[in-house]
C-alpha cells in the first residue's frame, strides 16, 4: 500500500518530469523549424541553445531518476515510461542498458568496475569524458540521431543551420554539462591521493540552490545522492542541509 509521502512524491516527480518534457519539446520544434535567424532576433539564439542545453540535462536527470524508482515511488511502469521516453527524446539512448550501467556504477564507483569512471585517467578531463562519451555513446544512438537530422532536412525542410544550433550543440552541451558536474568533479581524485568521506567515493559542491539547479539539477550535490539513491532530484538540496 502506497503511503501520503509516496502519493505526494509521485505528484511532484511527474508534475516536474512533464514539464521540462513539455518546455524541451516545445523549444525544440520552436528552434528547428520556425526561429529565423534575422535580425534582431538572431540576437535570442544563443538563450534559446543554452534554454535547450538546460531542459536536455533535465531529460536525462528524469531517466536517472526513473532509474531509482524515485521518480514515481512504487510505479515501475510509470517510472519505466518516462526514462523510455526522456532517453528516445535526449538521443535515442537504451533505457535498459543505461540502467544496468547505472546500477553497476552505484555498485562500484569511482573503481574499474564502474562504467562511468575512468582508472587510467581519474583527474583529467578530456581523456576521461572522451572515454565516458565513446563507452555510451554506441551505434543505436548514432543511428537515431543521423535519422532524426535526415527527417527535419530532407523530409520536413527544416535548416540545417537551426539543425545544427537547436539539436546538435545543446545535445553535446548537455552531455558536458551532465559529464562535468555529474560524474567529473563528483568523482575526480585530486592531488596524490583521493580525498573521499566513505566507500562512495563521491564529493558535493557547495554550491547554493540556484546555481545547482541551473548547473546540473542537484546533482552537484552528488556525495548526498550516492548515501540516499532514493530521493529524487528536488529533494536532494534538504538532503544537503540535514
Amino acid at each position: 500500500m502506497r503511503s501520503t509521502e509516496d502519493k505526494r512524491r509521485t505528484r511532484i516527480g511527474v508534475g516536474l518530469a512533464s514539464a521540462i518534457i513539455v518546455a524541451w519539446a516545445a523549444l525544440h520544434v520552436y528552434g528547428v523549424h520556425f526561429f529565423e535567424l534575422t535580425w534582431p532576433q538572431v540576437l535570442l539564439a544563443p538563450f534559446l541553445m543554452a534554454a535547450l542545453c538546460w531542459l536536455s540535462v533535465g531529460l536525462f536527470i528524469i531517466s536517472h531518476d526513473a532509474i531509482h524508482g524515485s521518480l514515481a515511488p512504487q510505479h515501475p511502469g510509470v517510472n519505466r515510461a518516462f526514462g523510455w521516453v526522456t532517453m528516445t527524446l535526449y538521443a535515442g539512448f537504451d533505457y535498459d542498458r543505461l540502467k544496468v550501467n547505472h546500477d553497476l556504477h552505484h555498485d562500484a564507483p569511482g573503481t574499474a568496475d564502474d562504467p562511468d569512471f575512468s582508472a587510467s585517467e581519474p583527474r583529467r578531463f578530456v581523456p576521461w569524458f572522451r572515454e565516458f562519451f565513446t563507452r555510451h555513446f554506441g551505434l543505436r544512438p548514432l543511428i537515431f540521431v543521423n535519422a532524426v537530422v535526415a527527417i527535419y532536412w530532407l523530409v520536413l525542410g527544416a535548416p540545417m543551420v537551426n539543425i545544427v544550433l537547436f539539436y546538435g550543440v545543446p545535445a553535446l552541451g548537455s552531455a558536458l554539462q551532465l559529464f562535468y558536474f555529474g560524474t567529473y568533479r563528483p568523482h575526480r581524485h585530486e592531488g596524490e591521493a583521493p580525498a573521499f568521506a566513505d566507500d562512495h567515493r563521491a564529493r558535493s559542491s557547495s554550491y547554493g540552490w540556484l546555481p545547482s539547479l541551473l548547473t546540473c539539477y542537484h546533482f552537484g550535490y552528488h556525495h548526498e545522492h550516492h548515501l540516499y539513491p532514493h530521493e529524487p532530484w528536488w529533494r536532494l538540496p534538504a538532503r544537503r542541509m540535514s
